[in-house]
């Protein structure tokens, strides 16, 4: 996947930017780990604060900083997000969400804010209590070093088992006024739909809507955050936060079906999949990319089962691992998804590729090496066509590496 390239028809790029309304901060407090950052800070400039919106885990075991985002969320508008990585505040009782609530406190008095006005967020290890006074030691610092260019320094911030910072930046034009949304994510492992340990923070300095706002972060996610998987496991913690300044001074935004509010709904919607895109990339011991598309289904919904079953296959993804042009194990997954198939119908392509066609593959020298040869590249497309109606549906995998093992095996210490 190379930056700056379009999503749909809108222009995104991963290098540094700078969202007007906003500064932003990052320290290393200690509480987990030695001599990198592992504290965040989002500002809105407004005094106020801006409309916000959130996404969060559909786990049961929801994470106390999770509890009170939706708390704060329906109280005010947000003046600024709080993140600390490395400890995940999630199952620790009535404790936890006490200390998620004096960690917004402590934000709040430094910025001289409702303590509502503040959202928190936490990632890390599920269980241990998040340390209360290297946030209280940092605060000022973060407070007084926050500024509008310091999103790479977040991005690293954020980071638990990820290897790489993950940033996303796209501009539209609203109303004749350039609009910016930028934003950056941390996920690595326990990434699959429905919200997956993924943190995602976007801001924009349009002027909109906190209404509309919500439905283009709720659509955003399900077009990417959640098309999305890892290992097919999601997090106590899994949040999307996006934030508007409305600094960009458009025609405010107040109609969902406007051809303003569209627009940016598909750049927000772009920013979002190109996010989600480098979760994947980034996946724990992950070494390759893969788009599953799953195309001639009867409804969206059967596209997405089979997809996401074909996704989710330990079998099948370690046979991208292995480089094994294993189709085999992509139409047995396929199979399996609950959805009526027709073997006779289907028809399996890598890259373009047909490996597979009306019931039985096509096992001729040729297309073995051209698949073998699919299989050795870092991104591989796979396509399967049901041939039973117009729908389609696609996701985003990785293969399961010898390292996802070793990293998720010792993770705690």
């Amino acid at each position: 996947m190379e930056a700056g390239r379009n999503t749909r028809n809108v222009a995104v790029n991963d290098g540094p930017f700078v969202v007007p309304g906003f500064k932003v901060s990052a320290a290393a407090s200690g509480m987990r780990y030695v001599d990198r950052p592992d504290l965040a800070l989002i500002v809105v400039d407004s005094a106020v604060g801006g409309p916000a919106a959130g996404v969060f885990t559909k786990n049961r075991f929801t994470a106390a900083p999770v509890l009170l985002c939706r708390e704060h969320l329906n109280l005010s508008r947000t003046k600024a997000v709080l993140v600390n990585a490395g400890i995940a505040n999630a199952c620790t009782g009535e404790e936890g969400i006490n200390r998620a609530r004096e960690m917004a406190r402590l934000a709040a008095e430094a910025l001289d804010t409702r303590t509502e006005a503040v959202l928190v967020a936490s990632t890390g290890i599920i269980g241990r209590q998040v340390e209360i006074e290297p946030v209280k030691r940092e605060m000022r610092n973060l407070v007084e070093s926050a500024r509008p260019d310091r999103w790479n320094e977040v991005a690293r911030a954020i980071m638990t088992t990820d290897l790489v910072p993950k940033m996303a930046c796209a501009e539209v034009c609203i109303g004749g006024t350039k609009v910016t949304i930028g934003g950056v994510a941390k996920g690595s492992g326990m990434i699959a739909p429905d919200m997956a340990t993924l943190l995602v923070f976007v801001c924009t300095d349009a002027s909109i809507d906190g209404a509309v706002l919500n439905h283009w972060a709720r659509r955003g996610a399900d077009h990417s955050f959640n098309c999305i998987t890892v290992d097919g496991d999601t997090s106590t913690n899994d949040s999307l936060i996006v934030v508007s300044s409305g600094a960009a001074g458009n025609p405010a935004l107040a109609e969902v079906d406007s051809p303003d509010s569209l627009a940016f709904g598909e750049a927000l919607e772009a920013v979002l999949l190109e996010l989600a895109k480098k979760v994947v990339l980034d996946g724990e011991g992950a070494t390759k990319f893969i788009e599953i598309q799953v195309t001639g289904a009867p409804d969206e919904s059967s596209g997405k089962a089979v997809a996401l079953t074909i996704a989710n296959s330990p079998l099948v993804k370690t046979a991208f691992f292995g480089e094994d042009a294993n189709w085999g194990r992509i139409v047995a997954a396929a199979g399996r998804a609950g959805v009526p198939l027709v073997p006779e119908q289907v028809t399996l392509y890598f890259n373009g590729v047909c490996v597979f066609r009306a019931g039985t593959p096509l096992t001729d020298a040729d297309t073995e090496e051209k698949a073998a040869r699919v299989f050795r590249g870092r991104e591989i497309e796979v396509c399967l066509d049901l041939g039973m109606g117009a729908a389609s549906y696609t996701a985003f995998t990785c293969d399961l590496s010898y390292d996802y093992v070793k990293i998720n095996a010792s993770y705690r210490s």
